[in-house]
C-alpha cells in the first residue's frame, strides 16, 4: 500500500503545481520523521519559496489547499507543519495493509521481465575462504534476493578464475609435490588438502636454488602458454586443481548460504576464441599502442591516466582481457550486469567500462556494488599464499558455538511451552549462529569497512540478527497459542504440523487497531514493498537490514502496550491484533529472507 499511497501523493502534488502554475519538475516526496502522524510529506516548499516570493510555511499552506484529499483512495488529510505538506493515511490504507501483509508472498513486486546477471564472490581457487572476503557472498546472495524480491529474473553467477599465474602455478605444484612433503590439512576438505601444494609451490619459488627456480618457472610458462593456445592437456592439468578447490569452497559458501547458478570459467573465453577475437578488436582501437613490450590501451579521454594492458610480449592475454569478453557475453545474454567487487578494484573496473565502451558496447547495462573488507579484532592478515588469517569456516563453528551457548542460557526464561530438545538447539544455534555473522556484515554500507565483534552480533538485546530474528519467534508463539487456544475452545487437539489459524481480514474490523502502537507498527508493515524497491534501485542491500530492525522496534512497543491474547480481551479487538501479528511476521520473515538470515519459529 505504501507505493500505491506514494503515487497518489505524487499525483496530488502534480495537480495542486499544475492549478497553481508551478514547475513540477521535483516534488520533494520523503518519509517524516517519527512524530509526525503522517505516512508521506513533501519538502517542495523550500524550492518554489524563491520563485513564488513567499516564505516556505506559506507556500506549503498553498500547495495543500490546492489538493482536494476526498480524491484519493489511500490520502486522508493533507496538513501542513512548517514548510512540509504532510499527507495522512486514510482507514482504507490500514484496512489495504492489513489485507496485503497475510500472504506469505508479501514484499514481493511485479515481474518487471527484466533479466539480471549478478557475479559475485568469484575469489581465486587457491584454498579455503578466508574472513576478509566474506562480505563479497554475503552482499553479493543478499543483493540477488533484493533484486529477485523487486521482481528481476535474477542468475547468479561466479566467475573462476583459472587462466591466471597462480592458477599455472597451484597446477605445477600439485603434480611436482608428494603428499608426504606436506603438513597434515587442517579439515578434511578439499580446499584444505590442496591449499596446501599451492602454499608448498609458492613457498618453493621463493626459497629454492636459482637454477631450480628457473626450471619450475619455464614449467609455469608452458602451462599459461597451453591454455593461451586451446591445449586440451593443460586445461586439464588445471581444471584437476580448480574443480576440486572449488568444490570445497563451495561447501563453505553453501553454509552462509551463497549458492550460484552458474560457475564461469576465465578458459571458456579462450578456448571459444572470443579472447583471441577480442584482442585483435583491441589492436584495432586509435587508443592501441604497443609499449613496454606489451599491448596497451590509453584511456586519458576517460580520465584515466593508468593504460589498460590486454596483451603481453609472448602472445598471453591477461584477467583484464578475458573479462572484456566475459562482460561482452554477458551483455549478449542477459538485460543488466552487476558485479559485486572490492573496493581496491576501483580502478580496474574503470578500466574495464572504458574499454567496454571503446569497444562499441553499452555500458549503461553494467553496474557495480563497492565493498570494503571485514576484519577481526585485532587486525588478523588474510594470505592465502602464507597460510595466514582466519578461515571462514572457523568462524561459522565459532558463531554457532557461541550462539549455542546463549540458547542454552536463555532455556529456563521462555516464555513459550514448548520443550526444545537438543536437535531444536541445535537447529535453532545454526539459524542464530549464521544469521548473526550473516546480518552483521550486510547491514552496514558496504563501502564502509568492518571489525567483526562477537558481542554486536549476537546480542538478543540490540539491533542484531538475534533481535529480529526473537520478534519472528515471538509472532509465531503468540499464533500458535492462539491455534491452540482455537483447537480447545472446539474440542479439537491441536496436531503437529498443522496451519497457523488467524483471522482474515475479511473477519475483523482493522478499525479497533487504533492505538498508536498498532499503527505505528501497521505502517512499517506497509513499507517493506517500498523498501525492496528502493534496495534493488539502489544496489544496497543494508537498507532491508535497517528496516529489519524498525519494524521489530515498532512490534516490541506493540507487544508491550497491546495485550493480543486472554479471556479479558474483546474477542473483535483480539482478531484484529491477532491478524496484526500474521502481518508483522510475514514482514519480519521476507525481509529476513530478503537479507538471507533464517527466521525461527522458535527460540
Amino acid at each position: 500500500m505504501f507505493l500505491s499511497i506514494r503515487d497518489e501523493v505524487a499525483d496530488a502534488l502534480a495537480g495542486a503545481l499544475d492549478a497553481l502554475d508551478l514547475p513540477e519538475d521535483d516534488l520533494g516526496i520523503e518519509e517524516p520523521p517519527e512524530d509526525v502522524d503522517a505516512v508521506l510529506a513533501s519538502s517542495i516548499a523550500y524550492r518554489l519559496a524563491g520563485e513564488v516570493g513567499a516564505p516556505p510555511p506559506k507556500v506549503a499552506a498553498d500547495v495543500a489547499e490546492a489538493i482536494d484529499a476526498g480524491e484519493y483512495e489511500y490520502v486522508d488529510a493533507v496538513t501542513t507543519q512548517g514548510p512540509y505538506v504532510n499527507f495522512l493515511p486514510s482507514d482504507r490504507y490500514f484496512a489495504d495493509t492489513l489485507d496485503a501483509a497475510q500472504s506469505d508472498g508479501f514484499g514481493r513486486l511485479d515481474d518487471r521481465e527484466t533479466s539480471v546477471v549478478v557475479e559475485h564472490t568469484s575469489a581465486n581457487p587457491t584454498g579455503p575462504v578466508h574472513v576478509g572476503r566474506a562480505r563479497n557472498p554475503i552482499i553479493g546472495d543478499a543483493l540477488c534476493r533484493v533484486l529477485d524480491y523487486a521482481g528481476y529474473d535474477v542468475d547468479r553467477h561466479y566467475y573462476v578464475n583459472d587462466a591466471g599465474r597462480q592458477i599455472a602455478v597451484f597446477a605445477w605444484a600439485y603434480e611436482r609435490f608428494d603428499e608426504g612433503d606436506l603438513p597434515d590439512p587442517e579439515r578434511d576438505k578439499p580446499d584444505y588438502e590442496y591449499v596446501r601444494y599451492y602454499r608448498k609451490g609458492n613457498a618453493f619459488l621463493e626459497d629454492a636454488p636459482e637454477e631450480e627456480v628457473e626450471d619450475a618457472e619455464a614449467e609455469i610458462e608452458a602451462i599459461m602458454q597451453g591454455l593461451e593456445a586451446g591445449d586440451e592437456d593443460a586445461y586439464e592439468r588445471v581444471s584437476e586443481v580448480v574443480d576440486t578447490v572449488l568444490s570445497g569452497m563451495q561447501e563453505t559458501l553453501a553454509r552462509l548460504p551463497a549458492e550460484f547458478d552458474e560457475f564461469v570459467k576465465e578458459t571458456r573465453f579462450m578456448r571459444n576464441g572470443s579472447t583471441a577475437d577480442l584482442v585483435e578488436r583491441l589492436k584495432e582501437l586509435d587508443q592501441a599502442v604497443y609499449d613496454d613490450e606489451a599491448w596497451q590501451l590509453e584511456l586519458d579521454e576517460y580520465g584515466i591516466e593508468k593504460n589498460l594492458v590486454f596483451l603481453r610480449s609472448d602472445g598471453t592475454s591477461l584477467y583484464p582481457t578475458r573479462d572484456l569478453a566475459h562482460h561482452e557475453w554477458k551483455f549478449d545474454n542477459y538485460d543488466r550486469a552487476v558485479t559485486v567487487i572490492g573496493e581496491d578494484h576501483h580502478l580496474a573496473f574503470e578500466q574495464l567500462d572504458a574499454a567496454l565502451d571503446l569497444l562499441g558496447n553499452d555500458t549503461d547495462q553494467l553496474d557495480q556494488l563497492f565493498y570494503s573488507w571485514v576484519n577481526l579484532p585485532g587486525g588478523e592478515g588474510m594470505s592465502t599464499r602464507e597460510g595466514t588469517g582466519v578461515d571462514l569456516d572457523d568462524l561459522l563453528d565459532e558463531a554457532i558455538h557461541r550462539a549455542r551457548e546463549e540458547v542454552e542460557d536463555r532455556l529456563d526464561d521462555r516464555i513459550r511451552d514448548d520443550d526444545l530438545d537438543v536437535e531444536d538447539v541445535d537447529r535453532i544455534a545454526c539459524q542464530v549462529g549464521i544469521g548473526a555473522v550473516r546480518y552483521d556484515i550486510v547491514a552496514k554500507q558496504p563501502t564502509k569497512s568492518i571489525t567483526f565483534e562477537w558481542e554486536r552480533a549476537l546480542d538478543f538485546e540490540a539491533q542484531s540478527a538475534p533481535y529480529v530474528q526473537y520478534v519472528h519467534a515471538r509472532c509465531c508463539g503468540i499464533l500458535d497459542e492462539a491455534q491452540g487456544a482455537s483447537n480447545r475452545s472446539s474440542g479439537d487437539e491441536p496436531r503437529d504440523g498443522e496451519a497457523q489459524v488467524t483471522p482474515t481480514p475479511a473477519d475483523v474490523d482493522p478499525s479497533l487497531l487504533d492505538t498508536d502502537a498498532e499503527r505505528d507498527l501497521l505502517r512499517t508493515v506497509a513499507r517493506l514493498p517500498a523498501v525492496i524497491e528502493e534496495a534493488a534501485e539502489d544496489l544496497q542491500p543494508h537498507i532491508v537490514a535497517t528496516y529489519t530492525r524498525d519494524i521489530a522496534e515498532r512490534f516490541n512497543v506493540f507487544y508491550r502496550e497491546c495485550q493480543v491474547l486472554g479471556d479479558d480481551i474483546d474477542p473483535e479487538v483480539r482478531d484484529a491484533r491477532l491478524a496484526l501479528v500474521a502481518a508483522a511476521q510475514h514482514a519480519v520473515a521476507n525481509s529476513l529472507d530478503v537479507l538471507g538470515v533464517e527466521a525461527p519459529e522458535s527460540m
